[in-house]
């Protein structure tokens, strides 16, 4: 005779395991879209035309920016 048993286990993973591409695969399953949720598309827009007209001029000085949109898109710091 078999019986379902469900139990619920803890477990410390370490992120830094797991390859982004399967991360960010994963959060698309579960209906997660990782580049839009908590992040304000307008401001993000603002940066990257901060960026573009620097470059246009031929200014270096948009580092602060760049990582600014860095870390507002992708969630990561430099």
């Amino acid at each position: 005779m078999y019986r379902t048993i469900t139990t619920e286990v803890d477990i410390d993973v370490d992120l830094e395991e797991f390859d982004t591409d399967d991360l960010i695969e994963e959060l698309g399953r579960r209906g997660r879209d990782y580049n839009t949720h908590g992040v304000d598309a307008d401001e993000m827009r603002t940066l990257l035309e901060h960026i573009w007209l620097k470059r246009r001029q031929g200014r270096q000085d948009y580092e602060t920016e760049l990582n600014s949109l860095i870390y507002g898109v992708l969630g990561k710091i430099v």
